[in-house]
């Protein structure tokens, strides 16, 4: 059975975006930092006092909450959020996939930026976008 799950998985046939609910919002603060060790101590309070309604916002399809969190997933905003450079370039591949009515001209740069192989490597990439195709499910693109 464990070959079997590790299979699936390492095929990317199954996901763990896959789940029945997205993951909660508190999965990604950095629980490990203060923001008072942060070298912006305000701007990551802030992003943690607003991450909720952010990430509640981009599952929901919205634009800018998207593009809020694919960018704290890639760095962290401030030690606010754990990054995850994967699931960063995934909402990054999202983004550029929904077509959103007012795209942000910034939005293929940072796709290029956050997804290219500086950043996340060739297996990074692969993972992100079997992830994006699964959030793009389930926001109902």
């Amino acid at each position: 059975m464990r070959l079997l799950s590790a299979t699936l998985f390492a095929c990317g046939c199954v996901s763990l975006v896959d789940g029945p609910l997205w993951p909660p919002a508190q999965t990604y603060v950095d629980v490990t930092v203060q923001c008072s060790q942060s070298t912006n101590p305000a701007r990551c309070e802030h992003t943690r006092k607003s991450w909720k309604a952010d990430y509640d916002e981009a599952i929901a399809g919205g634009y800018r909450a998207q593009k809020h969190v694919a960018l704290c997933l890639s760095t962290g905003c401030d030690e606010a959020i754990q990054p995850d450079k994967m699931l960063g370039c995934a909402w990054r591949i999202v983004i550029a996939d929904r077509k959103h009515a007012q795209p942000d001209s910034m939005d293929f740069a940072n796709l290029t930026r956050f997804c290219g192989t500086d950043y996340v490597d060739e297996k990074g990439k692969l993972a992100a976008a079997s992830e994006a195709k699964v959030m793009l499910r389930q926001i109902g693109k």
